[in-house]
Parts: C-alpha cells; sequence; structure tokens
C-alpha cells in the first residue's frame, strides 16, 4: 500500500492564554503553519487579547474574560476539534515554542504506526529538569506534561476527558494515569524536542540532598497539594508507589522554606490545600 504524505493529516491545535506577555503571544507563530485550525482559549480577566494575535484565518478566538482553568479550556479545545471533524489535537501552553520541523516528525509518526492504542504522541520535552532524555527512539513514559503533545481524540472522549475540576496543576499527571490504567499509551518521540519554559527553576544541594526549587506562585502551591493527594486517592491501587510518592511533599516544602521567597504564604497555601483535600473540595481556589 502507498504510504499517505504527511500532509494528508489535519490537526487542530488548542492554546490557553492568560495575562500573555508578548513573547507569549510570539510562540503561536512556532506552530501556527503546521496546524489546520488553532483555538486560542483566552483566560485573562477584563483584557481582550485579540487584537495582539497574528493575523490568520486559522485562528479561532474565545475570549472567557475569566479563569476558568486550564482542563476546562483543554475540554473546550478538544469538543470543538471534534465537531469540526479533527482526530488529533495539538495541546499548547503559552509558553512553549516548537521547532522547525517537529511537527512534521510527530505527524509522519502518526501516520506510519498503529495509533489505535496510543493516547499522546509528544516530542522529549527539554526543560530545566534534571530529566535523562532516554537513548531509545521511542518510550511510553509514566507521564509528560499537557504541552506539546498531538492528543488522540477518540480516546479523550472514551476517557471522559480532562478533569475540569483539577483547573491546573496534576492535570497531565492524571490523565496519563487514566490512560494507562485503561490500556492505552503514550508513544514519546526522544528524537525531537520541544522547550518548555517551566518557570524559574533552581536546583540546591544542602547536606547531600538536592532540593527543586520552581518557584511557583503560592497559589500554585494550594492545587499542586490538593490535587496530587485527590490523585493518590483515585490510582493508589493502580500504581501506590507512584501516588505516595507523589503526595510526599515535604521535601519540596523544606526547599520552600530555604530558598524560596514569599516562603510563609507557601507553606500556608500548602496547607490549606491540605485542608480543603480533606473537606473534598475541588475546583478552582474558593477564599
Amino acid at each position: 500500500m502507498e504510504k499517505k504524505s504527511k500532509k494528508e493529516l489535519k490537526i487542530a491545535g488548542i492554546v490557553t492564554l492568560y495575562n500573555p506577555t508578548n513573547e507569549d503571544i510570539k510562540n503561536i507563530d512556532t506552530y501556527i503553519d503546521d496546524i489546520d485550525k488553532l483555538y486560542v482559549i483566552d483566560n485573562t480577566e477584563g483584557k481582550d487579547n485579540k487584537s495582539r494575535l497574528p493575523k490568520n484565518k486559522k485562528i479561532k478566538y474565545i475570549f472567557k474574560n475569566e479563569n476558568v482553568g486550564v482542563a476546562t479550556a483543554l475540554n473546550m479545545g478538544a469538543q470543538m476539534a471534534i465537531e469540526d471533524h479533527y482526530e488529533w489535537l495539538l495541546t499548547m501552553d503559552q509558553d512553549t515554542t516548537f521547532k522547525k520541523g517537529v511537527l512534521d516528525k510527530m505527524k509522519e509518526v502518526v501516520l506510519s504506526k498503529d495509533m489505535k492504542k496510543i493516547g499522546i504522541v509528544t516530542p522529549w520535552h527539554h526543560t530545566k529538569l534534571l530529566d535523562k532524555k532516554p537513548e531509545t527512539e521511542f518510550d511510553d513514559p509514566h507521564d509528560v506534561m499537557t504541552s506539546g503533545n498531538l492528543l488522540n481524540l477518540s480516546i479523550w472522549k472514551k476517557l471522559g476527558g480532562f478533569k475540569d475540576w483539577f483547573f491546573i496543576d496534576g492535570i497531565d499527571i492524571e490523565y496519563c494515569m487514566n490512560l494507562h490504567k485503561n490500556g492505552y499509551h503514550i508513544l514519546r518521540i526522544n528524537t525531537i524536542e520541544i522547550d518548555h519554559n517551566l518557570g524559574d527553576i533552581l536546583y540546591r544541594k544542602l547536606a547531600g540532598r538536592l532540593f527543586l526549587c520552581t518557584n511557583h506562585a503560592p497559589i500554585r502551591r494550594y492545587y499542586i497539594m490538593r490535587n496530587y493527594h485527590y490523585i493518590k486517592d483515585m490510582y493508589v491501587d493502580y500504581d501506590p508507589g507512584y501516588c505516595y510518592s507523589l503526595v510526599r511533599q515535604r521535601h519540596n516544602i523544606i526547599g520552600v522554606i530555604l530558598y524560596e521567597k514569599e516562603k510563609i504564604k507557601k507553606f500556608n497555601m500548602y496547607m490549606r490545600g491540605m485542608k480543603d483535600y480533606k473537606k473534598g473540595i475541588k475546583g478552582k481556589y474558593p477564599y
């Protein structure tokens, strides 16, 4: 059988904006030419950013005028893509950029392999984290960051999408665990990579121990603590080792207290996240 051209694979994209910088807006230019439609969900409150976007007919702009969260925005993009008859969706954060040829390679892989059980096709994410790139061309990692992925929309639909009530943080981990638990896989292409800016990440060493300092805002500490515990409850029977390591926040708390700014606020948000988890509170930060 004659191989299909990579140009025959039509894909849509979703990017979520929230108070975007000029650089964030420019990042769209690194992938817009390689997709067929881009849904821009703008969670910025009180400021429409449509006039700042590239002048491109591929873009469909949705101004929410409130922060509805990353999970809801991703689900909106996925649903619109299905309604527009796309089978694959590129999921992007506003701070992620693509290198030339990466999306072409991802399309080529999708067209050349059996995708029935592949929920996500992803490149290697180049970040400041100390993760070591595998030597194999392909692997099936435990989880991957949402940004820069090609999402199999038929599987997304079967799984019920992303958990809206996570709002932010842990969304990618939960979705990947849901994939694996239901017999699906992630196909990571380690021979290509994208740049993902995770923020002001630093490592500090004390008494032979290495502490990761992500310098996340205090509100992110709340969601991390709360949502990671919900993930543990949902998947502890499937993967107890990973789930218990996920909720061991003492290592990160020490790093916050020793090396990060706003340490008291962040510590208090950790504690509030834990309290709200115990109360069963979900969704957007309610206070």
